[in-house]
């Protein structure tokens, strides 16, 4: 029995999280749906220059997945190298300039929005929209990547 002691706890252990996962039904579980990005998504205020700027960036590739009819996460994958763009682009039937606009275009979309909900002072805003404007996504992205980094030390 002494021997038989530990297989035992180990199997009580095993039951004491398996027996309420399956009653609260995670034998059927399913993953959620990929959002629209045509649909507005929930609102929330952010809080923090950080917060700000995610809200932009995210707000901006729904508007351009929106435009382009994929989905956000897509648009994403696709964002992350100039190879994956044009992989992309060529498996919708897009050039590669079609893509970059439509997200720059997204990009001051999500600037006007976090302008219009004062959560980006109107000087701030101008100065953003003529950065997106005139530097290519890439440029913008490393930029954006930056200043999520600095961001967080900004108190």
């Amino acid at each position: 029995m002494k021997r038989a002691l530990p297989l035992l706890v180990a199997l009580a252990a095993v039951a004491a999280v398996l027996v309420p996962y399956l009653a609260l039904g995670g034998g059927s579980y399913e993953p959620a749906a990929v959002a629209d990005p045509c649909t507005p998504r929930e609102e929330r205020a952010p809080d923090g220059i950080s917060e700000v700027l995610e809200q932009i960036v995210l707000t901006g590739l729904d508007r351009a997945a929106c435009d382009l009819g994929v989905s956000r996460e897509e648009l994403v994958l696709a964002v992350r190298s100039e190879d994956a763009l044009e992989s992309f682009a060529d498996e919708h039937g897009l050039s590669k300039t079609e893509v970059e606009q439509s997200v720059q275009e997204g990009l001051v979309a999500g600037i006007d929005k976090a302008e219009q909900d004062d959560t980006l002072p109107s000087f701030v805003a101008n100065l953003a929209r003529r950065a997106v404007e005139s530097v290519s996504v890439w440029e913008l992205l490393d930029a954006l990547d930056k200043l999520a980094g600095l961001a967080g030390l900004i108190p």
